[in-house]
């Protein structure tokens, strides 16, 4: 299995009352560590659009475990957890520098033709990057 890491850079604007990381921001992070896991195995949402296709987050979830706040540097790790030729699963883990779970998540995407929003299969729209996943998807 493939692990992507990125830094986070933990800004004081994402913080709430509580000096802690304010919930929704985790969500930010997730794209953030779905972005690198894309570019560390050569492909991009940009490329995906440019073919016409979209991929929507279809479903998420997000456990809380230990906070993170203003100063402290954290990291997101990520990884495919499910790939099944329609939708594919993004599996989450924030770390502090301790290496400390803090959040735990994931996301679920589909493939979406840019015009029409209509699902049309990874598989089919991306052949090779389907196989990519494939190869380095969570056994």
């Amino acid at each position: 299995m493939f692990i992507s890491t990125r830094e986070i850079q933990v800004l004081y604007a994402d913080t709430d009352m509580m000096g802690v990381i304010y919930h929704a921001n985790y969500l930010k992070y997730f794209e953030l560590g779905r972005g690198g896991l894309i570019e560390d195995v050569g492909y991009s949402y940009v490329g995906m659009e440019e073919a016409g296709f979209f991929a929507p987050v279809y479903d998420v979830t997000a456990t809380y475990k230990k906070p993170i706040r203003y100063g402290d540097r954290a990291f997101v790790k990520t990884w495919v957890e499910g790939n099944d030729g329609l939708k594919t699963v993004y599996g989450y883990s924030i770390v502090n520098e301790q290496d400390e779970i803090c959040v735990e998540g994931s996301t679920t995407h589909i493939i979406v033709k840019k015009e029409t929003f209509k699902p049309t299969a990874f598989k089919k729209a991306f052949p090779d990057w389907f196989q990519k996943y494939e190869e380095i998807k969570k056994k």
